[in-house]
């Protein structure tokens, strides 16, 4: 499975208001519970979880929140961008405005971290974050995604290739 396969115009929300971490993943976790038809507490619960691990800031004001969930049978990928970026304790003390959240079932696990690993790659070239941050439409951002991949995402890969 592939973040091409994961990400469509329904899961994108763009100029999204939240004014700081919490209400982003507060946002987030509503909008997954919707999708996935899990309860928006134990989506919520999760990414808290995971973000007390430490933060799932990658730099250049871009988030990867993350979380396995069990009961969910179907994987979901949400694009955010905020109108304001936000203190997202990210390690270069930029703030975030780009965020892809991925729940994943626990029991396909297997596919989480490719689908990472994807969502990295298309997030690697500075073009790419500028043209996310003036896409006009859902669409436009799921093309960008789509075009920011490399011709061989999507391909199966071993979790142990990471």
């Amino acid at each position: 499975m592939s973040i091409s396969d994961l990400l469509s115009a329904h899961n994108v929300i763009l100029d999204a208001g939240p004014a700081n971490k919490e209400t982003l993943l507060e946002l987030l976790s509503t909008e997954a519970a919707s999708r996935i038809g899990c309860q928006k507490e134990e989506i919520l619960k999760a990414l808290q979880a995971r973000e007390h691990i430490g933060s799932t800031a990658l730099g250049k004001g871009v988030a990867l929140p993350h979380t396995e969930l069990r009961g969910t049978e179907t994987p979901l990928v949400l694009f955010a961008r905020l109108r304001r970026p936000i203190d997202f304790d990210a390690r270069d003390d930029e703030p975030v405005d780009l965020f892809f959240l991925v729940v994943w079932p626990t029991a396909t696990r297997k596919g989480l971290l490719p689908v990472m690993g994807e969502i990295c790659q298309a997030l690697r070239d500075p073009q790419s974050l500028r043209r996310l941050r003036q896409a006009e439409t859902p669409e436009a951002v799921v093309q960008l995604v789509r075009q920011a991949l490399p011709p061989d995402a999507g391909l199966e890969m071993d979790e142990d290739e990471f």
